[in-house]
């Protein structure tokens, strides 16, 4: 993010960063996480052949479907394993991304595009191999259609269980499974939202067009989302079926994009656009403007503690 150079505030260091991110991305999570439910719901309607008529009619129509058929608390499934995937996620590929661009820039404080951009790439590719298994669950959660009175129907019964049946019935690569599509789709995403959110930041702060607070934080994260929405929703809906498939459904997550092109056209690529574009550009907010928060809250603590009365 765009330094903050004010000579009563210290500079986040590394360690705040990386745990800034992560409780702020928790915190997005615990707001959005039905829209993102949501959006999964429509990313792999139309996969099964007995799809003749639309369970689920947009955003609110399938929050609302699933409130009536499956409870409010279907809304949540897989939030312990998304919170899981947020902690050691979001702490790499956001809370990393400023020291990583020093890297790129040599310790420099002026970071051109390109620096960004590879930043984002690597932060974002780092955090699928560590946070992976926990993207799989809760996927797989998100996807179980929870019926009541349906007893045995359940796919798991909870969040570790979901991580031994998968090791289990798919082997120690099933939890890794689609993660080639999701290194593409987070170096993507990481790229939209990190890279969009600070060149926006530093020109509005550049510009003078606001002060480097609330409104400011807010503005670039509603742009971020937006980009972000429009370059990663389609790999963001092969990766979600794929890893959602049974085992020997498709062959890889390049077969997955052709089975969708050739059975239900190139618009399936956008299916959960509206829910994915609510769901990012709410979370950047949240996110976004938790980080900046949560980051001068921990540095005041840390300086009252090196400055004590």
């Amino acid at each position: 993010m765009v330094a903050v150079r004010s000579a009563d505030r210290m500079a986040p260091t590394t360690a705040v960063k990386v745990l800034g991110a992560g409780t702020a991305a928790c915190v997005a999570d615990l707001v959005t996480f039905p829209l993102d439910t949501a959006k999964v719901r429509l990313q792999i309607q139309g996969e099964s052949k007995s799809s003749g008529s639309l369970r689920y009619k947009g955003v609110f129509g399938t929050i609302s479907t699933m409130v009536k058929t499956e409870g409010p608390r279907s809304l949540y499934s897989g939030l312990v394993a998304g919170l899981q995937r947020q902690m050691s996620f979001a702490s790499v590929r956001i809370g990393l991304y400023d020291s990583m661009k020093q890297v790129y820039t040599r310790g420099s404080e002026n970071a051109g595009i390109g620096a960004r951009l590879l930043a984002g790439c690597t932060t974002g590719g780092l955090a699928v191999a560590v946070a992976q298994p926990t993207d799989v669950v809760k996927v797989r959660f998100q996807a179980q259609v929870r019926l009541p009175g349906a007893g045995g129907a359940q796919r798991y019964n909870g969040t570790f269980d979901a991580y031994r049946t998968i090791a289990r019935e798919e082997g120690v690569r099933g939890l890794w499974k689609g993660c080639l599509p999701n290194i593409t789709r987070n170096a993507i995403v990481n790229c939209s939202e990190l890279v969009t959110y600070d060149l926006i930041k530093e020109l509005i702060l550049k510009r003078k067009l606001m002060t480097d607070n609330m409104p400011c934080h807010f503005t670039a994260a509603f742009a971020a989302g937006f980009c972000t929405t429009i370059v990663a929703s389609p790999v963001d809906v092969v990766k979600t079926r794929y890893m959602n498939s049974a085992p020997g459904r498709y062959s890889g997550a390049t077969n997955c994009a052709i089975t969708m092109l050739m059975k239900e056209g190139p618009l399936a690529f956008y299916k959960g656009f509206v829910p994915s574009f609510l769901r990012l550009g709410s979370w950047n907010i949240v996110m976004f403007v938790s980080y900046e928060q949560i980051k001068r809250g921990m540095m005041r603590v840390h300086q009252s503690w090196q400055s004590p009365v």
